[in-house]
């Protein structure tokens, strides 16, 4: 899977001309299901995501995670993280998960982060989507669970 990850002082996502989603201090969350992952895939990259530390703490260090401070998180499917620009000036997109599997590791990927005491807001899976959000820091972090570090 991957996932951008963006810390931030609020965050909404509106779909289908109603808002899905709206969080306050914590974690905007895009994310991606890519070909060959599964549930463990997910549970894995929700552990990583919650124990994070990218908040501040009182001496200004980031040494605190979402769970931490409290914070929400709007996860959002975002299946344009698995653009191929290496051919061409037309990104592929081939390598994400078919959208029915997708959409099941997606929804299981935000259970679990719920699993794990964060309050999850979510957009709805493949629909044309309009994200706001404040980037707190800005901090902005990339995950891709198949890089091998």
């Amino acid at each position: 899977m991957r996932a951008l990850i963006q810390r931030v002082a609020h965050a909404e996502v509106v779909a289908q001309g109603a808002s899905t989603g709206k969080i306050g201090p914590g974690l905007l969350i895009l994310v991606c299901a890519m070909q060959g992952d599964d549930a463990a895939t997910g549970k894995k990259l929700a552990a990583k995501i919650a124990k994070l530390r990218i908040f501040q703490d009182d001496a200004g260090k980031m040494n605190r995670s979402v769970t931490d401070i409290g914070g929400s998180a709007l996860v959002v499917s975002q299946f344009t993280l698995a653009a191929d620009t290496s051919r061409g000036n037309r990104p592929g997109f081939s390598r994400a998960a078919p959208p029915a599997e997708g959409q099941a590791l997606f929804d299981a990927f935000a259970a679990d982060l719920a699993d794990l005491g964060i309050a999850v807001e979510t957009g709805i899976f493949g629909a044309d989507m309009k994200v706001s959000l404040l980037n707190d820091g800005p901090v902005t972090i990339w995950i891709d669970t198949q890089d091998p570090a």
